[in-house]
């Protein structure tokens, strides 16, 4: 029974150049964007970046750190294509592996499992085949004889998640409608961290919501950074939702200008940067 709780430039410390990075959440919904902001802060870069992706993808993209992309999309959702994205993939600043949802899925599922692939239905009669020529299909053994998709395993070197409330275990507890992968990102890594709007002691966790709400295991689970409002600005229902006019600021902000203004300092500079936004905005 440890404690590991850390900062999120401790996280940052563990990781390194080259590694292969897996971002939960789900387009701008509950992504660890303190965690984000804290690697953009180091000199982390030639990460392979596993996502469903989001502004996390965005602001990496838009930073150079990225090498190589796997995704099922890259969205900010009320805004359809994350525009720093779609600017730096098509300059061609990384490689791009794009899947299908369902096969992104079982390639976390294949990974968390240690498994070299699963096959999976998704992807059989879609261009998802033509665009990675290295996908293979596997046979059923059986006398239905089928064809799958042998998607491989989704292997990352770590995971970055956010959730809403923790203990100092690294249980982690999600208390919105949807639990999104974050558990499978945990599993599938050799090191997983965890922010969260809230440490709580462990007997806290089911006092809230009962004992299935408690998606991220312990055992999965390297570190734990208490981080309030360190989804911001993509949701974290029902903590908050997401910040529609800073989404939509940063969409239409060239890259240099918002990184010069936001993300220049440490956390609280971004946190004071955008309060003294929002006080401009009236």
């Amino acid at each position: 029974m440890t404690d590991k709780t850390m900062t999120a430039d401790e996280v940052v410390s563990r990781l390194a150049s080259g590694m292969t990075l897996g971002i939960g959440g789900w387009g701008s919904r509950r992504k660890p964007m303190a965690l984000v902001r804290a690697l953009l802060r180091s000199d982390l870069t030639d990460l392979t970046v596993v996502s469903y992706g989001g502004p996390d993808v965005g602001m990496l993209a838009a930073a150079g750190r990225i090498r190589k992309l796997v995704a099922a999309f890259v969205t900010l959702d009320s805004i359809p294509l994350e525009p720093h994205y779609r600017a730096a993939r098509e300059s061609g600043a990384f490689e791009l592996t794009e899947v299908d949802e369902g096969m992104f899925m079982w390639g976390l599922r294949a990974a968390a499992n240690r498994l070299p692939f699963l096959p999976v239905r998704a992807g059989i009669g879609s261009d998802v085949m033509r665009v990675n020529p290295g996908l293979r299909t596997v046979t059923s053994p059986y006398d239905d004889g089928e064809t799958f998709v042998a998607m491989p395993a989704l292997r990352l070197d770590a995971a970055l998640v956010h959730v809403n409330r923790a203990d100092r275990l690294g249980n982690g507890q999600y208390l919105g409608p949807d639990p999104y992968f974050d558990d499978l990102f945990c599993e599938a890594a050799d090191a997983a961290y965890v922010s969260c709007e809230r440490i709580v002691d462990t007997a806290e966790l089911t006092k809230e919501a009962p004992p299935q709400s408690l998606l991220v295991k312990r055992l999965s689970v390297t570190g734990v950074v208490e981080a309030p409002g360190g989804t911001h600005f993509t949701s974290c229902a029902p903590d908050h939702g997401r910040d529609e006019d800073f989404q939509r600021l940063y969409a239409t902000t060239p890259w240099a200008e918002f990184a010069e203004r936001f993300l220049a300092g440490d956390e609280e500079a971004y946190r004071s940067a955008v309060r003294n936004w929002q006080e401009e905005q009236g």
